[in-house]
């Protein structure tokens, strides 16, 4: 999962980042209300978690501006701000969650779970698209009854994959879910580590969108089951 997170306290932004990237996350930081505001219209993430006293751009009016232009991204608002009249105004703006500094950093990661349930099919940290099912949490997938272990990139992958079944998957959102602003790796890396995943999971599954993408055919995934 793609994380966009805005802090501008630097100690606590560097541990959020690396303990969020231990968990297998992309995480993309930064610490300016305007650059976040930017970012949000610009780039493609699956949550933000937003500080709300920002240089040049408070936190409130991002989430605000975030909802006017249709984007339902799940925003977790973090902040100092306890009061329950702030705490009602940054969920009236439309943030799906709000947690007050200090915190810990378990609480923070099972609400980024709870929220991430909800837009799942699922009532558990799995996704299954025919015989494949993956658990989020763990990063362990399973092929039918068979346990496959997944590389890190191959994890980020098929996870976005698998949360968008029989949807074009663009080169340039698959390399942002492994690298987000961070330096790439070689130009055929993301071939590469699509190579390897067609041969966990079967080449038909994953199909070459010339000149475009991937994609993960629901279909191909049931094998020889009968899809729903």
């Amino acid at each position: 999962m793609r994380i966009l997170l805005v802090e501008d306290d630097h100690p606590l932004g560097r541990t959020m980042l690396e303990m969020l990237r231990a968990d297998q996350h992309t995480v993309d930081w930064l610490d300016d209300g305007q650059q976040a505001l930017n970012a949000l219209v610009d780039e493609h993430f699956d949550l933000a978690i937003l500080d709300l006293t920002l240089p040049r751009v408070d936190g409130l009016d991002i989430v605000r501006h975030t909802r006017q232009q249709g984007n339902q991204l799940p925003i977790i608002i973090l902040t100092a701000r306890a009061e329950l009249q702030e705490k009602l105004q940054g969920l009236d703006a439309g943030a799906d969650d709000y947690l007050t500094k200090p915190f810990a950093m378990a609480e923070l990661k099972a609400r980024i779970k709870a929220i991430t349930r909800r837009g799942s099919s699922t009532n558990r940290d799995e996704l299954i698209v025919g015989q494949l099912a993956l658990d989020t949490a763990s990063g362990q997938l399973t092929l039918g009854s068979k346990p496959i272990t997944l590389t890190r990139s191959e994890f980020q992958i098929l996870q976005y994959m698998m949360r968008h079944p029989d949807q074009v998957a663009t080169r340039r959102r698959l390399e942002e879910q492994l690298y987000g602003w961070e330096p790439g790796a070689e130009s055929n890396a993301l071939e590469v580590h699509v190579h390897h995943l067609r041969r966990r999971v079967g080449k038909a599954t994953i199909r070459t969108i010339r000149g475009v993408g991937y994609l993960l055919d629901s279909q191909a995934a049931c094998g020889a089951l009968e899809c729903p």
